[in-house]
């Protein structure tokens, strides 16, 4: 199971059945920043011996839906976050644990006052991926919308 650090984590390890899947591990989460880590698992390795690209591009999603919950969940009421688009770029080759941070690429305040102009507003996140070392292995953006309930 998930080791996990926040509500939102637990939320997340309990509704997602890849992030139970890839033992993903859940740090800081606030709505300015979200942190999770995929430990090292034989299990998901690709052929050079890292972590699988659709292991890495399931923990950086992770991320940018962690902190999405976290700057909009009093929003979810009136509204769905959904994913739009995503775009990775794999930089270094990654081997052992990686982490994902992401950050929301616009202020929430900004978002929420579309919505609140009944408009559907979309958002990045964006995601640096880094291994142990510090390097950053891949890089990945989401762009999330705020669909208003009918």
């Amino acid at each position: 199971m998930s080791e996990t650090k926040s509500p939102i984590g637990d939320m997340l390890a309990s509704t997602v059945p890849m992030v139970r899947t890839l033992n993903l591990a859940f740090g800081e989460i606030t709505p300015e920043r979200a942190v999770v880590s995929l430990p090292d698992q034989p299990d998901y390795h690709n052929h050079v011996g890292g972590p699988h690209a659709g292991a890495m591009f399931t923990l950086a999603e992770s991320a940018s839906g962690a902190i999405v919950l976290a700057a909009f969940g009093d929003q979810l009421g009136r509204a769905v976050p959904l994913a739009v688009s995503a775009e990775i770029g794999y930089k270094k080759l990654a081997k052992g644990p990686v982490t994902a941070t992401a950050e929301l690429g616009r202020p929430a305040a900004e978002v929420v006052a579309e919505l609140d102009a009944g408009e559907r507003p979309e958002f990045p996140v964006r995601v640096a991926i880094t291994r142990a070392d510090g390097a950053v292995t891949g890089e990945m953006t989401v762009v999330w919308t705020l669909r208003p309930n009918s």
